[in-house]
């Protein structure tokens, strides 16, 4: 017998090793093929990109996959406390992996049941950064074999750090600050017990757990992790059951952009991360990117520029609804269906319900619940015949009728957009997206940073940013580099030119330039040539020194890149942007100094390392180790210097006189100083001003998309001006009222404003003007200009460009 029982124990032992033999050579072979865990080491996932204000305050997120990474020692206890109980409470004591647990789920598989989980955090982290997904038991085998050596390599902390970075909870969130964010709008530092909890319930299956679709399934599983965290002692019962009672709580975070006033903006620097770095790194690399915009700027900046193109377009009636719908049944839901304008929070979507002649009966869009579905509720309101008075005048067939009631107008069906009065429950005011359109950029410019920028009316509506991407003809505005490059050489403010009849002959084409006003004043200064925008006077100027000079500040300006070197150009004929021109003006304003426009202040990447920086100004000594009496250091300016600073002054001091007394004379009304000139093109087409104190520059024009004329009289001193104005009144509230300085150097003379030449003390029609160092009012009456012909000083044909603006350069520039 006891032989018998030997033989089957050796039997038996032999079976055991060849079964052992027979793991180990499977383990073995599974192992060879095992990915290097090492990579862990470099971790480095996707990570949004966040676009910040100048203030710090968050302008846009950016990201395949939403996620903030977090070390382990930001992550609070009961955060981790929540995860632990509800995936891996023996997370701390275990190997890497639950022994029970793996052969529990290996018995099941061999008897021929499905695959199952009971995987640690640790064979989480393997699996989700290591293998696939594959339910089989040779994954389950090698997760358990990376997890040993994955717990041999790094600490506990490190992989409960990497699990919490890694997993994926829905709504395209990854990570617990990610998930924080997207379900509850909140950092981890500010989660709640039962908050942390339906975190910790959700990478068992996001959408199994969707606070929207599923919220008592979700409920339910979030009070069982609460009830693990009281078993586990890591929560008292007390705080457990109040834990339990409270709601789920979820309050999605928007996505996208979150300065509404700054969309245009935003964009822009998107498309520059992009250009610079490339697609990846904008939404994959987790950059910080500190922005030049000012929010306060911006939202003053937008409101003057949407006030301005509605009082335009409302004096051209009313153009009809958004669109008709049925209001036969619930009319919620079809109006839900309409898109309105995200960036115009004031303003809300609206169907007609009832018209006579009294008004309108209105129901308003009704809100969208955090799961995208439309509320129940419904809201009315009214339109009074006085609120809606611009729609009196509306557009049929391309012809403006008067209708004597509202009911002539709207009927019901009809969406329109409306905005809530000041003070009242539900009265309303018709509202109208305007046709004509424009671009507004506001500058630093001393150092080029763009505090804020309007592209358009709405960019809902349209994407297209007007003051970065629309060629427009600048018309007079241009005027100002001309006369800056007469300064430069050689003529004064007190130079007289002819403001008189000239035509201009080249080849078989003849141009005959006109004044907006298609009068004459004969002789008058360079100053007043530009404070009354005088055409004929810039003509011959331009032509008197020399159309390649102008080409060259032109371009020295940043204006244009390449200008054709013909008269007409020196009226503005050519396309630039408004940020072009706010720059090359920032030039006069600074004292002439070359300056690069910027929208980015600096760009960090994941780890805080600045890797951009806009300031490339010089500061020696600005680090040194102690204070030894030394003087205190100064940042060097490095800029060209494009502009004689003398002769930036006396430009801004001749443009001082257009808000003064000029074409920008409404501006005046504000008693700053202020410089700027007005521009307006070729039949009206396009209205500009661009102006600027010592500190701040403002360019804007008004036009359509499709350029087209805005009117007979439409001037940039009447519908630009008056924008510019509504800006300053706001943006200078509050600041000293600098004055211009004066470079070292400069002579003030008293002179004749119309003759230009020295005045007497008491002589009428004096003014005080700059002059340089060896220069001054002339001795005796000379005109520039008197009996000139006009020959085209370029010779030759001409292109096809220049041809077309003589042909259209008549008259109209201003």
């Amino acid at each position: 017998m006891i032989r018998l029982i030997g033989y089957f124990f050796g039997i038996g032992t032999t079976l055991a090793l060849l079964a052992a033999a027979g793991v180990a050579l499977y383990i073995g072979h599974v192992a060879k093929d095992l990915p290097d865990y090492e990579v862990l080491a470099k971790y480095e996932p996707p990570v949004t990109t966040r676009i910040h204000a100048s203030d710090g305050a968050l302008m846009a997120e950016y990201a395949r996959e939403r996620r903030l990474y977090l070390p382990i020692q930001a992550i609070p206890d009961r955060v981790k406390a929540a995860f632990l109980s509800a995936e891996d409470k023996n997370f701390y004591s275990h190997p890497g992996v639950d022994i029970t647990g793996l052969a529990r789920a290996v018995m099941t598989y061999v008897s021929g049941g499905p695959m199952q989980g009971g995987s640690t955090i640790t064979q989480q982290v393997a699996k989700n950064f290591l293998l696939t997904n594959e339910r089989s038991l040779e994954r389950k085998v090698k997760e358990a074999i990376l997890s040993f050596r994955i717990e041999q390599a790094y600490s506990k902390d490190r992989i409960l750090e990497l699990y919490l970075n890694e997993i994926f909870f829905g709504f395209n969130a990854y990570g617990v600050a990610g998930a924080a964010l997207t379900y509850f709008d909140k950092s981890v530092n500010e989660l709640t017990v039962a908050e942390a909890a339906y975190l910790a319930s959700l990478p068992k299956g996001p959408a199994n757990y969707n606070p929207f679709k599923h919220a008592d399934r979700a409920i339910e599983r979030r009070n069982w992790v609460i009830g693990q965290m009281v078993e586990n002692g890591y929560v008292t019962p007390e705080e457990g059951a109040k834990a339990k009672a409270e709601p789920l709580g979820v309050a999605p975070r928007r996505t996208g952009s979150y300065l509404f006033a700054g969309e245009y903006f935003t964009e822009e620097v998107r498309r520059q991360i992009i250009a610079r770095y490339g697609e990846n790194a904008l939404y994959e690399g987790g950059l910080s990117i500190r922005t030049t915009l000012d929010p306060k700027v911006q939202l003053i900046a937008r409101k003057a520029m949407q006030n301005g193109l509605m009082k335009y377009d409302t004096l051209r009636g009313y153009r009809g609804p958004v669109k008709t719908i049925d209001v036969s049944g619930d009319w919620g839901v079809p109006l839900g269906a309409v898109k309105g304008l995200e960036d115009v929070p004031e303003w809300s979507l609206a169907v007609v319900l009832d018209s006579s002649a009294s008004g309108l009966s209105i129901g308003l869009q009704p809100a969208r619940q955090a799961s995208g579905d439309i509320v129940k509720e419904r809201v009315e309101g009214t339109v009074s015949k006085e609120d809606m008075g611009f729609a009196m005048r509306h557009v049929v067939d391309g012809k403006t009728v008067k209708a004597r009631s509202p009911a002539d107008v709207l009927k019901p069906g009809d969406v329109i957009f409306v905005q809530k009065n000041d003070g009242s429950d539900n009265a309303y005011s018709l509202r109208q997206v305007p046709e004509v359109a424009g671009g507004l950029i506001a500058m630093d410019p001393h150092t080029g940073r763009v505090l804020a920028m309007v592209g358009g009316f709405s960019y809902s509506q349209s994407e297209f940013n007007r003051a970065t991407q629309a060629m427009r003809q600048p018309g007079s505005s241009f005027k100002p580099i001309v006369y800056s490059a007469a300064l430069d050489n050689g003529y004064t403010p007190a130079s007289v030119i002819m403001d008189g009849p000239i035509t201009i002959q080249s080849g078989n084409t003849t141009w005959t330039p006109k004044n907006y006003d298609g009068t004459v004043a004969g002789p008058a200064t360079l100053r007043s040539g530009i404070e009354k925008s005088r055409n004929l006077m810039t003509v011959r100027l331009a032509n008197d020194m020399g159309m390649k000079l102008v080409v060259e500040y032109a371009e020295r300006f940043g204006v244009y890149d390449h200008l054709a070197p013909y008269l007409p150009m020196a009226l503005g004929s050519g396309e630039t942007t408004v940020m072009r021109m706010v720059s090359a003006y920032s030039i006069m304003a600074n004292g002439g100094k070359s300056i690069k426009p910027t929208l980015i202040d600096r760009i960090q990447d994941r780890y805080g390392k600045t890797v951009f920086k806009q300031d490339e100004r010089g500061c020696e000594g600005c680090n040194a180790p102690e204070w030894k009496n030394q003087p205190e250091p100064e940042l060097v300016d490095n800029s060209e210097q494009v502009l004689d600073p003398m002769t930036a002054y006396q430009i801004t001091s001749m443009m001082e006189g257009v808000v003064q007394r000029g074409t920008g004379a409404t501006i005046g009304e504000l008693g700053r100083h202020i410089a700027g000139k007005t521009g307006t093109t070729n039949d009206e087409k396009d209205a500009w001003f661009i102006g600027y104190t010592p500190n701040l520059v403002v360019g804007l024009y008004m036009g359509y998309d499709t350029p087209r004329g805005l009117g007979h009289g439409a001037t940039g001193g009447g519908l630009a001006a008056p924008i510019f104005k509504d800006f300053m009144r706001v943006a200078l509230d509050g600041t000293p009222n600098v004055d211009f300085k004066v470079p070292d150097g400069m002579n003030l003379i008293a002179i004749n404003r119309k003759t230009g030449m020295r005045a007497s003390s008491g002589d009428p029609g004096t003014i005080i003007e700059a002059f340089k160092p060896g220069t001054g009012p002339a001795d005796s009456y000379w005109v520039i200009g008197m009996g000139a012909d006009g020959s085209n000083a370029s010779g030759g044909a001409l292109s096809p460009q220049a041809n077309q603006a003589i042909q259209d350069g008549g008259g109209g520039l201003y």
